[in-house]
């Protein structure tokens, strides 16, 4: 579903064939903590319906991609983002 914005709209089942990820593991933990209400999903006019918007979800998966432009390398290996 598109809105006047351009912006897809998708619902918890939908998200999950795009992104692989289980329903219910979606509810119960990335909404919320990775995603924001308001800038990834919303609830149209105050409902427990949840609409989840694409292109800021497609931002928040291609940012995890990118490397962290400051990182501390760790004695043991690995590195600390900072």
């Amino acid at each position: 579903m598109l809105n006047k914005n351009n912006s897809e709209f998708l619902t918890c089942e939908e998200l999950s064939e795009r992104i692989k990820y289980d329903p219910r593991y979606i509810r119960e933990h990335l909404k919320d903590t990775v995603f924001i209400e308001g800038v990834h999903y919303i609830r149209p006019f105050g409902r427990r319906k949840i609409l989840f918007v694409w292109e800021a979800i497609e931002q928040e998966i291609m940012k995890s991609m990118q490397p962290a432009t400051h990182t501390i390398p760790l004695a043991a290996g690995g590195s600390v983002h900072g």
